[in-house]
């Protein structure tokens, strides 16, 4: 018999205790929510009901806004910190709409502009009608489509539609000049659009006498108000404008691509360094709520998101070589212009550019004629965007990356060290210039052969280069051919992009039986081309940039280098960019690709480039030795003089002048690439190569090259 007490079955008293333990927690519920309810119906009674007439009054008589903290644009540094562009903090003024009739508007407006005009302050004016007398500012078809899009009769005469424009903005002044002065703001805001979140902007940079006029005569301008900007600003002048770039108002095309980056009145880079590091410098605008009453009476404000600064660009620029190799270019180009040398050119522009021979870093590059990047800021004005639109020298082109030239005799290293390679010539071997090449029954004179001079006489390679001399050079392109001289010629950058961080850069052109065939319609390439190849001329047009390349792989012992003008980037919270990010930027950017030909240069030949181009600088009888003969530093250099089509305004054939080197001979350190268009001979652009050197050095110069004015220049056209 099992006697044990089950407690694992449910009686009827367990179950009564439960019910009333569940009753017990839905009362305490059903309490909490009708205190709960009571509460918010008396609240809901007391804002409805007995402060509902208070609360209505204050929402009626206030707006909320959201409005946009522009980020600080990063900066631009030079190598040793140098701001080449910066921002500044300014006060511009802005309008946004209000709860206001139109005569408050328009009454608004006119005590505006007269306020700003007392400070000699103009506002965009895009009213296409004039005063005194009537007239248009558009015509033919623009005047016909505007007048469609406004309603205006076809043959409606100005003033006609003047006195429109000032009906359908009620303006109830008869005084014609205020009425215009209106009828800006009003075609303004009707052009581009404003609203009670969304202001336009009216002027730029105001003086603080303007800010406490609108601050303390709010009443006077409902819906304006001083909104703090931080402006691009560009205090080195022209120092390296071409690269720096600058920036200007967003175009409607670029706008309507990227509404969800940019306003339409927001400043973006248009070319440079500004331009192709868009992303990096503009920075990440934050935001903050802004109370006011409907007559734009600002009553409260409260940050939201907090602005981002953008990255800061550090080049690899060197603010002072920079300068020296700007100033000494224009000299030059000018001592050509004015018959400073033997003979006088119409001397048009140029280049220059000075590279690190073993990291491929621009110290300096300069571009000629220049231009300022401050002149954009807050728009050009007419006189400056003439010169710049209108002159035939392209200022704003720069030459250095976006100009290609036909290299003459400095493409001569090529030829020499590819004929070595291939052993198309020997270190050692002799050929003898006697004046003219004679072969393919034509002539080839050689630069030298004169009516009482017939050529080099037995020459090897280092001499033909420390003498340029064309006949050496046109039976080595002859015996190796094209195919491997162009092979040789693109291995050191040649007729390709460099990858340098700049937008817009020309590739160029290598001769080559491609190339050939794609100029001349499908031609084949004869042998007198593969002789004009050969002394760099032909087909072959490069950058002076790619130039710098070449040179500089030179002068390293044969490592060919990437040009770079960025040094380092710094975020806004201060690390720096890895090289790898940098790289990748810029090549997604760029659209470029990395690839290996292969090719390896051996030392041997690379020295005797070197040698051959030591010789042409420091040792008498080379073609640059005139100015670098009291140098204190041995310099590695080659001239060349490269014929173009026409003539120049003196008469004379245009030849585009060359010089490139490397210094010091025995550790090269830099090398220097100066290029002057229709600059007539070689050794005249070596001057600015000269005061690069001194300058890159720290040399205090003691003794000056004075070359005598009468003296008939021993080098010809093509050198």
């Amino acid at each position: 018999m099992n006697n044990r007490i089950s407690f694992d079955k449910e009686t009827p008293w367990d179950r009564e205790i439960g019910d009333e333990k569940s009753n017990f927690r839905f009362n305490i519920i059903t309490m909490l929510v009708y205190i709960v309810g009571i509460v918010l119906i008396v609240q809901l009674f007391n804002l409805q009901v007995v402060n509902g007439e208070s609360y209505r009054e204050q929402s009626n008589t206030r707006l909320s806004r959201v409005s946009s903290i522009q980020a600080a644009r990063g900066s631009i540094y030079d190598r040793s910190g140098n701001e080449l562009a910066g921002v500044k903090t300014q006060n511009d003024v802005e309008m946004y709409k209000t709860n206001i009739s139109n005569d408050e508007l328009n009454n608004a407006i006119l005590n505006l502009i007269n306020l700003l005009e007392q400070h000699q302050i103009t506002v965009e004016d895009t009213f296409p009608i004039k005063i005194n007398p009537f007239e248009f500012t558009i015509e033919g078809e623009e005047l016909t489509k505007w007048k469609k899009k406004y309603k205006i009769d076809e043959d409606a005469k100005a003033e006609t539609a003047f006195y429109k424009f000032k009906d359908k903005y009620e303006i109830s002044t008869d005084n014609v000049d205020e009425i215009r002065k209106i009828l800006i703001l009003r075609y303004k805001i009707t052009t581009t659009g404003y609203s009670a979140t969304k202001s336009i902007t009216i002027a730029t940079d105001v003086n603080e006498e303007i800010v406490a006029q609108i601050s303390e005569r709010n009443s006077d301008f409902p819906g304006i108000s001083i909104e703090t900007s931080a402006s691009r600003t560009y205090l080195a002048g022209n120092l390296a404008a071409h690269v720096v770039g600058y920036t200007g108002k967003i175009k409607e095309e670029d706008y309507k691509e990227q509404k969800d980056i940019y306003d339409i009145d927001d400043v973006v880079g248009k070319t440079g360094i500004e331009s192709l590091f868009e992303e990096q410098l503009r920075g990440q605008d934050g935001e903050k709520q802004v109370e006011m009453s409907v007559d734009g009476t600002i009553t409260g404000e409260q940050v939201t998101e907090n602005a981002i600064a953008g990255n800061d660009i550090i080049l690899t620029i060197d603010s002072n070589l920079q300068q020296v190799t700007q100033t000494s270019l224009e000299t030059c180009i000018n001592k050509i212009k004015a018959g400073g040398f033997s003979e006088r050119y119409d001397a048009q522009g140029g280049a220059a550019v000075v590279m690190d021979v073993n990291t491929g870093e621009v110290l300096s590059t300069a571009s000629y004629p220049t231009y300022e990047p401050q002149w954009f800021v807050g728009g050009i004005s007419q006189e400056n965007w003439a010169y710049l639109r209108d002159d035939e020298r392209h200022p704003q082109l720069n030459k250095a990356i976006q100009a290609t030239y036909e290299p003459g005799s400095i493409f001569k290293m090529v030829t020499g060290i590819a004929g070595l390679e291939s052993g198309a010539i020997t270190p050692k071997e002799k050929i003898r210039d006697t004046g003219i090449y004679k072969k393919y029954n034509k002539e080839w004179k050689c630069w030298l052969y004169t009516d009482y001079h017939r050529g080099h006489g037995y020459l090897n390679v280092t001499q033909a280069l420390q003498h340029s001399c064309n006949y050496f050079f046109y039976e080595t392109g002859d015996r190796m051919g094209i195919d491997t001289l162009s092979k040789y010629a693109l291995h050191f950058g040649l007729g390709k992009k460099t990858g340098i961080e700049l937008p817009s850069e020309k590739s160029g052109d290598v001769e080559s039986r491609e190339t050939y065939a794609k100029i001349w319609n499908g031609k084949h390439i004869g042998p007198g081309d593969v002789l004009n190849a050969s002394i760099g001329q032909g087909n072959n047009n490069f950058t002076p940039m790619q130039i710098a390349k070449y040179i500089s792989s030179i002068a390293n012992g044969g490592t060919v280098v990437d040009p770079t003008i960025i040094k380092s980037i710094l975020n806004s919270d201060g690390t720096e960019q890895p090289r790898e990010e940098i790289e990748s930027y810029t090549n997604e950017k760029l659209g470029l690709e990395t690839t290996d030909d292969g090719i390896e240069i051996s030392a041997q030949s690379i020295a005797i480039a070197k040698e051959g181009m030591r010789m042409a600088a420091s040792e008498a009888g080379g073609t640059a030795y005139k100015v670098f003969k009291n140098f204190n530093i041995e310099v590695a250099g080659k001239t060349g003089s490269a014929e173009v089509p026409g003539t120049d305004a003196f008469g004379n054939d245009k030849v585009n002048a060359w010089f490139v080197c490397f210094a010091p001979y025995e550790k090269p350190e830099v090398a220097v690439v100066v290029m002057i268009e229709n600059g007539g001979h070689g050794n005249y652009a070596a001057e600015v190569a000269r005061d690069v050197l001194t300058q890159y050095f720290g040399m205090n110069s003691t003794t000056d090259v004075n070359e005598s004015l009468l003296a008939i220049p021993y080098i010809e056209q093509i050198r």
